[in-house]
C-alpha cells in the first residue's frame, strides 16, 4: 500500500491538471444548448476510466448518457459499486463569479469552477485511486463496477430503469458515493443517515372566474383562504407535524447516537449566522443537529394565488395551490406518507372547491448501522489519508439513488464526502479545497484496500 500512497502524491500535479480538463466541459445537464458538452463528458468519463484500467462502454438512455466500467479480480473479493454523476449545475448568475465557471482557476488553494465538488472532483478521487492501485499491484483488492450518470441534477429519471435492467450485472456487496460533505473544516465524516422526501401539490379551484369580493364575499368559498387554512393546519406552533400517523413508525435516536451528536462541535449563534434568521425554531425536546437530521418534517414550499400586483385589487380568487414537501426518517413510507396527507388535507376542504392533489417524486429514508464493518473499514480509510478519526452524522437531505440501491439491487451505500459545506454547491464560485481532493485520493485508495479485507456477502 506505501507504493500506492507513494505513486499518488507522486502524480498529484498531473492528476489536478486531469481533474481542470474535466471540469473545462460545460456539462450542464438541465440545458439542451448544452447537450454535445455532455456526451463529450461522458466521453471523457469513457477514457478516463478505460486509462484507470476498468472495461468501460456509454450506455444510451431516453436523456444524458451512463458510462459504466468495471474490473472483476475474483469472484471471492467483495464487490464494490462506485455512483457519482458526471452533469452539473447551470452556472448562473454568471455574473457573481469571480472567473468564468468553465475555466478552472486555483486560488487561496481551492480550484474554482463549476462542479469542482459537486461532483467530478469527487468522482475523479476513485478514477485516480484505482488508476494508481493498478499501475503499482497491477489489479484491485476489491473487485470494482463503476456507474457514472449525466442526469443527478435533473432528478436522475432515467437511473431506475438501468438499475431495473440490470441487476445481474450490477451486483455488488457495499455500493460508496463520494457526493456529501465533512462534517466542517478538517473535520472528515462518514454520513451514515439520511432523511426520504415526498412531494405533492394541493389544488383548490372555486367560481369559474375571480370575482368582487364586495359582491360575492361571504357567500362563496375562498379558494385563497381555504389554502392558507389548509397549510396552516399541517404543523403546530413548535412545528410538530399534526397529520395523523405521521409518527406512527419513527424510531428514536438510540443513547449513543443522541451522545454522539452532542459531542460534534456546533454552534447555534454560528448557525443564526449563516443562515442569517434570528431564533431556531422545531419540536419541543430535540437538538438543532437532531432537529435537521434524525426527525420527519412537513413544509410548505410554496402558495400561489390572486393578485400579488401592486396596489389593491379586491377579489375572491378563484384558485389556489400549494406545493408540499415532507422529509421523512428511515422506517417511514412515502406512500402512507402521502395517503395520510391527502386525506388530512381533502377532509378539511370546504364545500364549494374542488379539491386536487398532484404526488412528484419520493424516496426513503436511509440508515446504515454505525457498527457495519463496512463502515469501521471506512473510518480506517479515511483516518489513514486525513490523519484523524471521522465523525458519523446523519444529512438532512435526501439522495434517492440510495434509496434505489436498496430496493432494486438489495445493497446499502457508504456516504464518504471529501468536500465542505461551504464549497458553495449550486452557486458562484463553487471550489474543492486542493488539500481535500489529494486527502480524498488518498482515503479513496486506503478504502479498497480496507474493503478488500471484509467478507463477502
Amino acid at each position: 500500500m506505501d507504493q500506492v500512497i507513494s505513486s499518488l502524491k507522486a502524480s498529484q500535479s498531473q492528476a489536478l491538471d486531469e481533474l481542470f480538463e474535466f471540469l473545462r466541459i460545460p456539462s450542464v445537464s438541465a440545458d439542451s444548448q448544452f447537450k454535445p458538452a455532455m456526451q463529450q463528458c461522458a466521453d471523457f468519463v469513457l477514457k478516463a476510466m478505460q486509462a484507470a484500467g476498468l472495461t468501460a462502454e456509454i450506455i444510451t438512455t431516453k436523456g444524458h448518457p451512463i458510462v459504466y466500467g468495471e474490473r472483476i479480480e475474483d469472484a471471492s473479493l467483495p464487490t464494490v459499486l462506485i455512483y457519482g454523476h458526471y452533469d452539473v449545475q447551470p452556472p448562473d448568475p454568471l455574473d457573481l463569479w469571480t472567473t468564468p465557471p468553465f475555466e478552472p482557476q486555483i486560488r487561496d488553494g481551492k480550484v474554482f469552477a463549476r462542479g469542482a465538488t459537486d461532483d467530478k472532483g469527487q468522482v475523479f478521487t476513485h478514477l485516480k485511486s484505482l488508476q494508481a492501485c493498478i499501475d503499482v499491484n497491477g489489479k484491485l483488492p476489491v473487485n470494482v463496477k463503476f456507474l457514472i450518470e449525466g442526469e443527478e441534477e435533473v432528478g436522475s429519471d432515467n437511473l431506475d430503469k438501468f438499475l431495473e435492467q440490470s441487476k445481474d450485472r450490477l451486483k455488488a456487496d457495499i455500493a460508496v458515493i463520494s457526493d456529501t460533505s465533512q462534517y466542517g473544516d478538517g473535520i472528515p465524516a462518514i454520513t451514515y443517515g439520511l432523511r426520504g422526501i415526498v412531494a405533492a401539490e394541493v389544488r383548490l379551484t372555486g367560481p369559474s372566474k375571480d370575482l368582487h369580493s364586495g359582491v360575492y364575499g361571504g357567500s362563496i368559498a375562498n379558494p385563497a383562504n381555504a389554502i392558507a387554512a389548509l397549510c396552516g393546519s399541517l404543523v403546530d406552533a413548535t412545528g410538530r407535524v399534526q397529520i395523523p400517523g405521521f409518527y406512527d413508525d419513527v424510531a428514536e435516536l438510540t443513547e449513543a447516537e443522541k451522545q454522539q451528536f452532542e459531542a460534534l462541535p456546533f454552534s447555534e449563534s454560528e448557525f443564526l449566522n449563516e443562515i442569517g434568521s434570528g431564533a431556531v425554531f422545531g419540536e419541543d425536546g430535540y437538538s438543532t443537529l437532531e432537529r435537521r437530521w434524525t426527525r420527519p418534517t412537513c413544509d410548505i414550499n410554496g402558495i400561489v394565488s390572486g393578485y400579488t400586483g401592486e396596489g389593491p385589487k379586491t377579489i375572491v380568487p378563484s384558485k389556489a395551490s400549494a406545493k408540499i414537501t415532507c422529509r421523512m426518517v428511515p422506517n417511514q413510507n412515502p406512500e402512507k406518507i402521502l395517503d395520510s396527507l391527502e386525506t388530512f388535507l381533502r377532509d378539511q376542504c370546504p364545500a364549494g372547491l374542488k379539491f386536487e392533489f398532484l404526488r412528484f417524486h419520493g424516496c426513503e429514508g436511509f440508515v446504515l448501522d454505525p457498527t457495519s464493518p463496512w463502515i469501521s473499514a471506512a473510518s480506517e480509510a479515511v483516518e489513514a489519508a486525513f490523519g484523524k478519526s471521522p465523525v458519523f452524522i446523519r444529512e438532512g437531505g435526501s439522495i434517492p439513488v440510495v434509496s434505489s440501491f436498496q430496493q432494486i439491487l438489495g445493497i446499502d451505500t457508504l456516504l464518504l464526502g471529501w468536500g465542505r459545506n461551504t464549497d458553495n454547491l449550486h452557486s458562484p464560485d463553487e471550489h474543492f479545497h486542493v488539500e481535500d481532493f489529494h486527502n480524498g485520493t488518498l482515503a479513496s485508495a486506503y478504502l479498497w484496500e480496507k474493503l478488500g479485507a471484509v467478507k463477502a456477502s
